[in-house]
This record gives C-alpha cells, sequence and structure tokens, in this order.
C-alpha cells in the first residue's frame, strides 16, 4: 500500500464509513461495504492518481459499490433512485458534513456544494 493511499484511506474513510451507514444501519455492513470500496480503488489507484480529479473518481467508486451491495441486500427500492445531488443532501444533512468537508470527500469546489445543497431544497420543497 503506498503512503499516499494509506493517507487517503485516513482521510476518507471515518466520512465514507458515516455515509454507509445511512444506507446500511448495520454498522459492520456499512464498514464492510466500505472496505469493499477501498479495495476496488486500491487496486485502480495509479489510474485515480492520475485522473484530474481523484477524489471524484474515489467517490464514485464508493457510490457504485454502496449501490451494488445496496442491491444484492435486498433494498433495491431505495438506493437506485438517489441522484448525485441527493447524496450531497444526505452527506450534508444525514451525515452533518459541512459544505468544505462535502466538496473534499466529493471532489467538488465549496461553491458548486452551495449551489447544488440549494438547488436539492428548491426541488425537495415543492415535491413535499
Amino acid at each position: 500500500m503506498s503512503v499516499e493511499f494509506a493517507a487517503f484511506c485516513e482521510l476518507h474513510e471515518p466520512r465514507y464509513r458515516s455515509y454507509a451507514r445511512v444506507w446500511f444501519q448495520e454498522p459492520g455492513a456499512a464498514h464492510r461495504v466500505v472496505r469493499l470500496a477501498l479495495r476496488a480503488l486500491a487496486e485502480v489507484w495509479p489510474a485515480v492518481l492520475e485522473s484530474p480529479n481523484p477524489a471524484a473518481a474515489a467517490w464514485q467508486i464508493l457510490r457504485d459499490t454502496v449501490t451494488e451491495q445496496h442491491a444484492l441486500a435486498g433494498a433495491e427500492r431505495l438506493r437506485p433512485n438517489v441522484d448525485a445531488d441527493e447524496d450531497l443532501a444526505i452527506l450534508h444533512y444525514v451525515v452533518g458534513l459541512a459544505t468544505p468537508e462535502i466538496a473534499d470527500v466529493v471532489g467538488v469546489d465549496t461553491a458548486n456544494i452551495t449551489s447544488q445543497l440549494r438547488q436539492t431544497d428548491r426541488r425537495r420543497a415543492t415535491d413535499w
């Protein structure tokens, strides 16, 4: 394991686990799903580092792993319809991350996160 990968995991794993707990109520399941995502990330780590946005690439691997494992657990009615904007709302309102933390986790600038959260609020307000 490279030093860079170890540092990335140390920084992001707790946040990834908090996010996964939204979808997998049992902490052991959330931990297992995050470990699966990190293993998948480790397999492509050199390519991720060469990508324009390593945090965004890693976040996508986590989202894909959560979606796949959630479906395998038989709870597909909830996860597949969640779009990226709703994930940001989950990270902010449910997990409790501030917008700079969300930006760091998903690899998007803070202003973009703020804008997307406002759009999600407006869209949901019309649905209520």
